[in-house]
């Protein structure tokens, strides 16, 4: 049960009928998804307790769902308590005559955007295309190995202020895409999805809510995890086409270059799968885990505070022990991948990430001046407002997500 419920417990008569609000419910494994789509809250039951949810929503009083109940299992359960849980969760509009009160939904982006407009991103052939566009790339890429970018292919032009600009024009514009095409595979779903700023540690990122994703089969959930990383490799394909075709002595050719490698570099990122990228989500729904971050960081803090204190008492505390075995060993193995991940990346920060910043800022700051020309000082000062605006867009960021988190998942037995 709930704390809120057990602070609170909400009156109810054995003969009150209950409002359900519009749900979802799939099976998964031995368990069933239920959630509601509109607050991207969802539950896993047991199947005595889809059952249960079945039978209130349509429109069965507590009492007789409690003896229905008590028909096909042979147990007396508590369908008053189970009710509460729900409404805590959000998933009851009325109880009886009373009015649950409720909260309003995260707006989506893009509301106008409706399923039938983008039902093709759900469409079969869709992945036979991009692969057919990853194959000619590919093709290309062993007749003309040189095409392959390097990071000077970043610096296309003698002017630092240019290149940073176009840079955060183009890479920018890409990561708006790479989220567009979550958001526009998700709706294809019917799931409303939210495009908004976050942190994942030292990484300022866009990212896409596409929880609802929950409640559709594996497929679309799949696709919809993907479509970033698919987007991203096919505007990649498409650019090394061109770019063999283009002169190379050129800007366009240098250009086209660095857009390519401005398309490519988020890929290594998604490996980062401690950090909850597009690859995360699908190692999270292979290994049938609701909460493969949070459950893994419980465990982790569990192992640090037993290593602190001593091996006495077991298992006792454990998180994990509350999760089915294949969650358990999933939840297990990931917390060695979320530590080692999260110390290597922190330090690389330490080590390489915040010198290089301060070294770029103070030599930006000595670049301004009457002592220097036009092109230096407006180099300087794009270096200086591009990390300065990054760094406080950071921690604003941060600061903002930080106060709005929220679980979007629960378990109950």
């Amino acid at each position: 049960m709930t704390d809120t419920a057990a602070r609170d417990p909400l009156p109810i008569e054995p003969s009150a009928r209950v409002l359900l609000h519009d749900l979802g419910v799939r099976q998964d494994r031995d368990e069933w998804i239920v959630g509601r789509m509109a607050t991207r809250t969802f539950v896993a039951l047991p199947a005595v307790g889809a059952r249960a949810v079945a039978l209130l929503g349509e429109g069965l009083s507590v009492a007789r769902t409690a003896e229905i109940l008590r028909a096909e299992t042979g147990e007396e359960l508590d369908i008053p308590d189970f009710v509460r849980d729900l409404a805590a969760l959000g998933f009851v509009a009325r109880i009886g005559d009373r009015p649950v009160p409720d909260t309003d939904p995260p707006p989506a982006s893009l509301p106008w955007l409706r399923p039938h407009h983008v039902r093709y991103a759900l469409h079969p052939a869709l992945p036979v295309l991009v692969a057919v566009l990853l194959l000619a790339a590919g093709v290309v890429l062993t007749r003309r190995p040189d095409l392959l970018p390097g990071y000077r292919d970043l610096l296309w032009s003698r002017h630092g202020s240019l290149v940073l600009l176009t840079g955060a024009a183009a890479g920018w514009t890409l990561v708006l895409a790479h989220e567009l095409a979550h958001l526009v595979t998700a709706r294809a779903a019917g799931v409303p999805g939210r495009i908004r700023l976050g942190t994942r540690l030292q990484f300022l990122v866009m990212q896409t809510d596409i929880s609802g994703i929950e409640l559709a089969p594996r497929r679309h959930r799949l696709t919809a995890y993907l479509s970033g990383i698919a987007l991203n490799l096919s505007v990649a394909s498409a650019v090394l086409l061109v770019l063999a075709r283009t002169d190379t002595a050129t800007t366009a050719h240098r250009l086209l270059a660095a857009v390519l490698l401005l398309a490519l570099l988020p890929l290594p990122f998604q490996f980062m799968v401690f950090t909850r990228t597009d690859l995360y989500f699908v190692l999270q729904d292979l290994t049938g885990c609701r909460d493969l971050y949070g459950d893994g960081l419980a465990y982790a803090r569990y192992v640090f505070r037993r290593t602190r204190r001593g091996p006495g008492g077991g298992a006792a505390g454990d998180p994990s022990v509350r999760l089915p075995p294949h969650e358990r060993r999933a939840v297990r193995l990931y917390s060695v991948v979320l530590v080692a991940g999260t110390v290597a990346c922190l330090a690389f920060m330490a080590a390489v990430t915040l010198p290089a910043d301060i070294t770029l800022l103070v030599r930006a700051a000595r670049g301004l001046g009457p002592d220097h020309g036009l092109a230096a000082n407006a180099d300087s000062a794009a270096v200086l407002v591009t990390l300065g605006g990054i760094n406080v867009l950071w921690a604003v960021t941060f600061w903002r997500n930080r106060r709005s988190r929220r679980a979007d998942w629960s378990r109950t037995s």
